[in-house]
This record gives C-alpha cells, sequence and structure tokens, in this order.
C-alpha cells in the first residue's frame, strides 16, 4: 500500500506491481500529486508560453516579421491546467496497465499493516497489507503573520490560475519557485518585486550563478531587494504593503504578494505518532532504504526532508521497492542530484558549489566557458549564460557542475551521468562532442579548467 500518489507514490506503485507484488495507491487528491497537477508541470507550461511569447517579441532579429503579440491570458492558464490534466490521466492509464489498484481519498495509517481509506463519497474501509509506503509530499511552507488568503497574499498554487496579471507583484523568496515566477510575471507586464533574506537571489546555487541571474533580472527591470526580512503585510482595500528590515528597509507596495518561502512536509493525520513513528522537525526519519522507526513502514519523498525534489522523490521510490522485492540497490547518491531552475536564463548545476569545494578542502581547477563564444548559442541567438566546471586538481575528479543560459536544464544530465560514472577531465575533454550544440560548453569549460581551450 502506499499513501499518496505523487511522482514518489505513483513510481512506488508502478514499480512494486512490476517486481511482482500486489499493490495498490491511495491518493486524497489526483494521481500525479502536487508535481503533476500544481508544481513541476503546469509551471513549466507557463514559463513555456512566457518563452514563446518573448520569442515572437524578437522575431525581427532573426529578419522575421510579425505583427505585435496579444496575450490571452485565460488560454494560457488553459493549456497549463490542459497539460497538467492530460499527464494525469496518463498516470491512470499506468495503473491499469501495470494493474495497480487506486482508491481515491484520504490514506491513514490504522496499524503498521493496515491503511484506511476515506473516499470523497461512502464509509471509509480498510485495507490490510504486508507494507506501507507514505508518500504524502510537501506544501508550502507558511510562517506567522504571513498567512495566505488566497487572493492577496498567495501561494505557488494560486499564481498558477490568478484570474489576470497583476500589475504589481511582490515575492517573498527567491528560491527555485520565486525566480520562476518573477520571470513568468515579469515578461506578462508586472512590475515584480523579489524579496529575499540571504544575501543572494538562488542562495543555494554558486555564487557565479547567483550573481549572473542577478544581472539577467536587472536588465528585464526585475527589482530585487536582497538581505532583508519581510516583518509583516499590511492587507489593504485594493493593495497589500509588505514592511521590510535590513537591506533598504522598504515598505513595498503590491496587487499581490507571492510567498514562496520553501515546503515542509505533510507528516499531520496520518496515525505516524499513535502508531510510533518518529516525526523530527516536521519530517520523518529514514534509513538508507527508507525505513522509518516502525517495522513496515517506509516513507519516501517530501516528508522525509531536503532535496524536495520530485526526481529525488521517485528514485527514492524505486530504491525502497527494490530492495523491499530483495534486490540488491544502490542506495540514493543525494550529492549527486540535479537541481533545476526554468526561469530564463535557465540554472541547473549538480555536485559540489566552488565555495563548497573549497571548505572541504580541494585543490581545484575551474573552467567557466560564457555560452556567448559558442557557435550554436549565436546561431540561436542564445549568448547569455556559461557552464562552469569544477575538477579536483590532484585526481581530475568532477566535483561539480554549474550552468545558467539556454537548455541548461536540458545539458545538466549529461554532466550527472558523467559523475556517477567517476569520469575525470581527461575523458569529457576526449569525448567528442558535435558541433555546433550548445553542449559542447560542457567540454569546452573542462578544457579550459586544464588549459586547454582552443576556443576562449
Amino acid at each position: 500500500m502506499v499513501i499518496g500518489g505523487g511522482p514518489g507514490g505513483y513510481v512506488a506503485g508502478i514499480r512494486a506491481a512490476q517486481l511482482g507484488m500486489k499493490s495498490a495507491v491511495v491518493e486524497a487528491s489526483r494521481l500525479g500529486g502536487v508535481c503533476t497537477n500544481w508544481g513541476c508541470i503546469p509551471t513549466k507550461a507557463l514559463l513555456r508560453a512566457a518563452e514563446v511569447y518573448e520569442i515572437v517579441q524578437q522575431a525581427d532579429t532573426f529578419g522575421l516579421q510579425v505583427g505585435e503579440p496579444v496575450v490571452d491570458w485565460p488560454a494560457v492558464i488553459g493549456r497549463s491546467r490542459d497539460v497538467a490534466g492530460r499527464l494525469a490521466k496518463g498516470i491512470e492509464h499506468l495503473f491499469k496497465k501495470n494493474k495497480v489498484a487506486y482508491h481515491p481519498g484520504v490514506g491513514r495509517l490504522a496499524a503498521a499493516d493496515r491503511v484506511e481509506v476515506t473516499p470523497d463519497e461512502g464509509k471509509p474501509y480498510t485495507l490490510e497489507t504486508g507494507h506501507v509506503i507514505i508518500a504524502t509530499g510537501a506544501r508550502p511552507r507558511v510562517f506567522p503573520g504571513l498567512e495566505p488568503d488566497g487572493e492577496r497574499v498567495i501561494t505557488a498554487k494560486q499564481a498558477m490560475t490568478l484570474p489576470a496579471v497583476p500589475k504589481r507583484l511582490a515575492i517573498i523568496g527567491a528560491g527555485a519557485i520565486g525566480v520562476e515566477f518573477a520571470y513568468l510575471y515579469n515578461v506578462f507586464g508586472s512590475q515584480v518585486t523579489l524579496i529575499e533574506l540571504l544575501p543572494v537571489i538562488l542562495p543555494t546555487e554558486d555564487a557565479d550563478i547567483s550573481r549572473e541571474l542577478a544581472r539577467q533580472f536587472k536588465k528585464r527591470k526585475i527589482k530585487m531587494l536582497t538581505g532583508t526580512k519581510v516583518e509583516r503585510l499590511e492587507l489593504q482595500k485594493s493593495q497589500v504593503k509588505v514592511h521590510t528590515s535590513g537591506g533598504s528597509g522598504e515598505t513595498i507596495t503590491a496587487d499581490v504578494v507571492l510567498l514562496a518561502m520553501g515546503v515542509q512536509g505533510n507528516v499531520e493525520h496520518l496515525g505516524l505518532e499513535e502508531l510510533g513513528v518518529v516525526v523530527k522537525d516536521g519530517a520523518v526519519p529514514v534509513d538508507e532504504f527508507y525505513r522509518t522507526s516502525v517495522e513496515g513502514v517506509l516513507a519516501v519523498g517530501d516528508l522525509i526532508g531536503p532535496p524536495w525534489l520530485a526526481h529525488a522523490a521517485s528514485a527514492e521510490a524505486l530504491v525502497a521497492v527494490e530492495h523491499l522485492a530483495g534486490r540488491e540497490v544502490r542506495p540514493v547518491d543525494y550529492g549527486n542530484i540535479p537541481a533545476c531552475t526554468y526561469c530564463q536564463p535557465q540554472v541547473a548545476s549538480v555536485g559540489l558549489t566552488e565555495q563548497a569545494a573549497r571548505e572541504a578542502g580541494y585543490e581545484l581547477k575551474v573552467g567557466k566557458f560564457p555560452f556567448r563564444a559558442l557557435g550554436k548559442a549565436v546561431v540561436a541567438g542564445e549568448i547569455e549564460g556559461f557552464v562552469k566546471m569544477i575538477y579536483d586538481a590532484r585526481y581530475g575528479e568532477l566535483l561539480g557542475a554549474h550552468i545558467i543560459g539556454a537548455n541548461a536544464t536540458e545539458l545538466i544530465s549529461g554532466v550527472a551521468t558523467a559523475r556517477t560514472l567517476e569520469t575525470t577531465q581527461r575523458e569529457i575533454i576526449d569525448t567528442i562532442h558535435p558541433h555546433p550544440t550548445m553542449s559542447e560548453a560542457v567540454m569546452e569549460a573542462s578544457a579550459l579548467a586544464w588549459g586547454e581551450s582552443v576556443n576562449y
């Protein structure tokens, strides 16, 4: 039995069935969870609309004459919802294909071997099981005094279905969610103010990446207040005043305020405490095979803590289920999980930042190759950004990669594969990369780190 049908839960259910287990998934909303329905997928559909809008606006730079594009905002939102719905139905099809039982309703542990299901209609019922995997995900983190009302103070969920583009939008939190929505609404005409408590935007990324994105956002006229704490929100009749301290200490006036201050695991109302499952700091501690403190009860995904990524949840689910099936499995390597941010320019990274690598005691070789020196980037009109490769100087071990620019989120998978294979700089430099492609920048940055680049 799996409680939760998001990227951790549905993957666990399907893989269990493929391995010959009798498998069932309980989901309170819609299969696919937040990722498919209110997160990864619909936000990327909205971001793609913004990208296309900008491409059309710049058509004349390619020698193409077109009229001024007109934004049909309800249609933009509608396409996003259609994409999410289509993929959710796809998961239902996969359940049927793999003979995974689907139980719509709220799941709760009645015991280590029993799950109580409360459907939207009808009476609750209980199912017996050999093992339970909890995959209930997370929700936006809310702080006292900064609670959403769903209209003027909103979370990412409401930001995906706003009835109109706000004239003034303040975003509290400049992590991946914050900067993605900053880009989106800036493109469609909002005056965006991005407020971040830490000194830089995208604070978990390499310092060079954060600086470059800030430079690009400044060109877009996105206002960024870093090192700034939001003290309180003052809801007025038709606007919200955001009172801050630190930084410039100014008061921001906005029509809508978006809260993007991270997430917290959905650990409540699951029967965990009654059963004796340990919950610590709002998360469920697990071992390398995702076993909780109670025999037969496992947990994967956002409710076990960071990195709070859909692809991490899916990887955890596969390890958990395959270990249950008696297979020999390799635990998830949390040092090699790519992080992607889908604003423009895109940001993607894997492994150590330069600062973290130096703090770990490595002597480094670092290469940073700009896209403006790359033929394909010039052809595509996508010259902003760079690829930064970080190597251990002694052995040539690839410690980290950081990309900002077009197709960054696609390019990072190749680097993650290289790290899985324990690739050195020599192997990447000696691998012939096709020309002209954006991927050449990975090879060029590696060559640059070792003083071998002929193109920069």
